[in-house]
């Protein structure tokens, strides 16, 4: 009797792998919340190769805006562009990650509007794992924007002063910040369903807080009302935080403060968001 048994069982195996698993009595184990996260990571990570402007992005935004601030405005405005580049490079790391930060939310957007989102809620997986796995993808993407900025000012000629701890220690702060940010486009993304929509409320809250700072030039020339504001904005002080750190100069121990607070609080707040909206469509 058992060896017809294992006859069948080994019929079916070889018929259909899956009805072998059912015929041999054995059952699939769920993945951890860490697999299913990683998955959905490396789906975000191949989705690029459809939508390849959100590393065209990664690579264009820091190249130009280095590159021609230096050299165009670099010795007007610190009179050379070696001495601009110390204030400017620290600066432009920390806009390149917060303007790509949109396209995690997008991503987001778009599976829920193509029904993806619904056949991914099917799956006996953790169901946070979607999200965090977008936020997997987005770490990638922002390391690899940093490792552009780097990169390009070492070939311009600047010289971290912080040594390499100061640089990675910056590039810590910033990837850290700019996935607290992608975490409010998450929430946005299931909020509005649409990824055109997501971008343009990105870049409506993004561009102004890019160049109404302190990555470009400093804030004393500028009027009073503006430079309140630049002084708030939580894009200059996390540039400001980055700068000191990069360059090894005191002094900005309250703009590191006010820079891990501000992360943490936009985390504290946009994660439970995201979660919220993720659960109730779910």
């Amino acid at each position: 009797m058992s060896t017809s048994a294992d006859l069948t069982a080994s019929a079916a195996a070889q018929a259909d792998p899956i009805d072998g698993l059912l015929a041999s009595g054995r059952s699939r184990r769920r993945a951890g919340a860490l697999s299913a996260s990683a998955t959905f990571g490396w789906r975000a990570m191949l989705k690029i190769k459809h939508d390849p402007k959100q590393l065209v992005d990664s690579i264009a935004v820091p190249v130009l805006f280095t590159v021609l601030f230096t050299y165009l405005f670099g010795g007007a405005i610190s009179g050379s562009s070696g001495t601009y580049l110390t204030m400017l490079l620290p600066g432009v790391l920390s806009m390149s990650i917060a303007i790509v930060t949109m396209y995690g939310g997008a991503r987001l957007a778009q599976d829920v509007r193509s029904g993806a989102f619904d056949r991914f809620r099917c799956l006996a997986v953790w169901r946070g794992a979607l999200v965090v796995g977008g936020l997997m993808s987005d770490g990638v993407r922002f390391l690899f924007a940093s490792a552009i900025v780097v990169v390009l000012g070492l070939v311009m000629g600047y010289r971290p002063a912080g040594g390499p701890l100061g640089v990675l220690a910056a590039v810590a702060l910033v990837v850290a910040f700019g996935l607290a940010l992608s975490l409010v486009w998450a929430a946005v993304g299931l909020l509005v369903q649409d990824p055109a929509v997501v971008i343009s409320i990105a870049n409506a809250v993004l561009i102004p807080l890019s160049f109404a700072s302190n990555i470009f030039v400093e804030p004393a020339t500028m009027p009073g009302w503006l430079r309140a504001f630049v002084d708030v904005n939580p894009l200059s002080q996390v540039a400001t935080a980055a700068r000191g750190l990069m360059n090894g100069t005191g002094g900005t121990g309250g703009a590191l403060v006010w820079s891990v607070v501000a992360t943490a609080v936009i985390i504290l707040v946009s994660a439970p968001l995201a979660f919220h909206l993720y659960g109730k469509r779910a």
